[in-house]
Order: C-alpha cells, then structure tokens, then sequence
C-alpha cells in the first residue's frame, strides 16, 4: 500500500468525500453542501475549491484545498491560506485541518499537518498560524508536535469557546 498523501480535489475521490463529509455532518458540523447538491453536482463543487485559490470571495484570501488521501480513499482535508487577513489573524490561521471521524486516533492528523506545512513552505511562507479550540488538545498536541509555538489563548465575541493561537517558523 503507498503512503498516504495529499492531493488535490478530485473526482476520483468523489464517495469516500461524501462518505466523510457524512461523518461530519452527523458531529453536526456545518458544511457548506447539503450531501444531495454535492452527490449531483460534484463537479461545480470541485470548481468551488479551485476558484477559491486563483480568484476568492470579495474579503477571502486565496487557499489551496488538499485532501488527505489514504489506501485510495479521502480521510480529511487541509486548508492552506496564502495569506492572513484580520479575522485569520484571530481564529483560522493560514492552516486549517480535519479528519473524519472513522480515520481519527492513527495519525492521520499529524502527517496531513506536516504535509500542510511542507505545502506552505512550497508557496513561500516562512510562518504559518494555526488555531485550535481551547478545548481540542488532540489538535493541540498536533500542532504543538509539528513545532507550534503557543502565542496566546483568546476569545472571541461571536464565540464561548477560547481559541488557541499557535505560529510555526518554516
């Protein structure tokens, strides 16, 4: 079996996507789909996550959607923003990552962090932000691992929930 990787949305991965993307709608995790538009219309879906790199929303920044891909099947997804605006400098960072829940517990999360972050280095940044919530130390433990240096925990006025702020030097 090949290593997992990173890889770049793609149809080929089209089940064992919405077979996750149910995982994390049944956590009750908000998803930008409903599971029925992105079954019939994977394809503009696809075309979404491209356009967000090359041309993002008015406020966006451009980002590079990767999916972490393990014995041929989807296991989670990685963010990568090119650049950070104020609302990223506080919650978000350059660095966003999830994996579903089948996948969790084998680490999966640390190798798709380290990935992410080889990507980072391959677009030119010399430091990424990653954010977790206070009370995600799995995530905390990650990012901590992958050299994350522990800038300051916050909280946000739209949410109860503190947010961990951590900055890796590339």
């Amino acid at each position: 079996m090949a290593a997992p990787f990173l890889a770049r949305p793609d149809m080929m991965y089209k089940d064992s996507y919405i077979a996750g993307t149910r995982e994390f709608e049944a956590e009750k995790r908000p998803f930008r789909w409903k599971i029925e538009m992105l079954d019939e219309h994977f394809d503009e879906y696809l075309q979404v996550l491209h356009d967000k790199e090359f041309d993002p929303d008015p406020g966006s920044v451009p980002q590079s959607e990767y999916w972490l891909i393990a014995d041929g099947a989807y296991v989670g997804n990685l963010r990568l923003r090119h650049a950070l605006n104020e609302s990223l400098m506080q919650w978000g960072g350059n660095i966003g990552y999830e994996i579903r829940a089948s996948q969790r517990g084998r680490g999966y999360g640390l190798l798709q962090c380290q990935l992410g972050l080889e990507k980072a280095r391959e677009i030119g940044l010399e430091r990424v932000l990653i954010t977790c919530d206070d009370s995600n130390i799995a995530s905390a433990k990650i990012i901590e691992a992958c050299g994350g240096g522990l800038e300051n925990t916050i909280v946000l006025p739209d949410s109860p929930i503190p947010k961990r702020r951590y900055w890796i030097t590339l």
